[in-house]
C-alpha cells in the first residue's frame, strides 16, 4: 500500500469481488448505505502537514527525529487510517471511530468471511450514493481489509505506534521498505481521497513519505 510488493507480507492482497458474496452480502450492502459518513463533520485542526525543512530549526537530531514522527503522526493516527487498524476483531467507522455497522468481521486475512466479506461492500474504488444526502459514499481499494492485528494502532500512544512500526517482527518491512510503503502505498493514498462524507487526512501522501524519510534519516527517533 514498488511497496504494494511488501504488502503480501501483510496478507493485505488479493481482495476480488465474488458474484455470490455480493449476493449474500446484499442486506448488509443496503444497511451500509445509513451509517456510512453519517458523522463527517468541519475538518479537524490537522489541514496541513509541515514539511521536514521546518524542523531543521532544532539542532538536537533525537528531539528532531521525534518531532518529525510526531508530525507524521497526523496521518498515521487519523481515523482514516486507525479505523483500518482495529485493536479488535471488528472494523470502525467515522470520525467518531464507532464500531462498524453492518457487523463486519476481520476473518482470518482480514477481508472478513464467507459471505460477509469486505469486498462485497466495498467496491474498487468509492461510491457515491447520489439519492443519500446524509450518507454519501462508501469507500473502496481492490484490497479493501484489516490491517493485520499485530499492527493494532487503535488506544495506543504515539510512541507505542512508533515502536511497533519500527519492529520488523510486527510490522513485516525494514525501514526503507517502511518509507516506500508509507510514500507510494494505494491502501494509504485513499485516506486523502475518502469520498463524499469522510475527512481526508492533512497534507499529502508525498510529504507524508519525506517525513517519513527523514525521521529514518535523523535516527529513526520514537516520541
Amino acid at each position: 500500500m514498488g511497496s504494494t510488493d511488501h504488502v503480501n507480507k501483510f496478507n493485505w492482497n488479493g481482495f476480488k469481488i465474488r458474484t455470490a458474496t455480493i449476493l449474500l452480502a446484499g442486506a448488509s450492502c443496503v444497511s451500509l448505505l445509513f451509517v456510512v459518513g453519517s458523522d463527517s463533520t468541519a475538518a479537524q485542526n490537522f489541514n496541513e502537514l509541515r514539511p521536514p525543512s521546518e524542523f531543521s530549526r532544532i539542532q538536537d537530531p533525537q528531539m528532531r527525529s521525534r518531532a518529525l514522527f510526531t508530525e507524521a503522526a497526523k496521518v498515521i493516527m487519523n481515523p482514516r487510517c486507525v479505523n483500518c487498524h482495529p485493536a479488535t476483531d471488528h472494523p470502525l467507522q467515522g470520525n467518531d471511530q464507532h464500531i462498524h455497522m453492518p457487523p463486519a468481521i476481520r476473518g482470518d486475512n482480514g477481508d472478513g468471511i464467507g459471505g460477509n466479506t469486505c469486498g462485497a461492500c466495498h467496491m474498487e474504488r468509492n461510491v457515491t450514493l447520489h439519492e443519500a444526502a446524509n450518507y454519501r459514499s462508501v469507500p473502496g481499494n481492490p484490497r479493501w481489509g484489516l490491517a493485520p492485528i499485530g499492527m493494532a494502532w487503535e488506544g495506543k500512544s504515539v510512541t507505542e505506534i512508533c515502536t511497533q512500526l519500527k519492529d520488523p517482527s510486527r510490522s513485516g518491512l525494514d525501514l526503507t521498505q517502511l518509507q516506500e510503503h508509507f510514500a507510494k502505498n494505494d491502501l494509504i493514498a485513499w485516506a486523502w481521497n475518502p469520498g463524499l462524507g469522510r475527512d481526508p487526512v492533512p497534507g499529502t501522501q508525498e510529504r507524508l513519505g519525506e517525513l517519513i524519510k527523514t525521521w529514518i534519516d535523523t535516527g529513526a527517533e520514537c516520541p
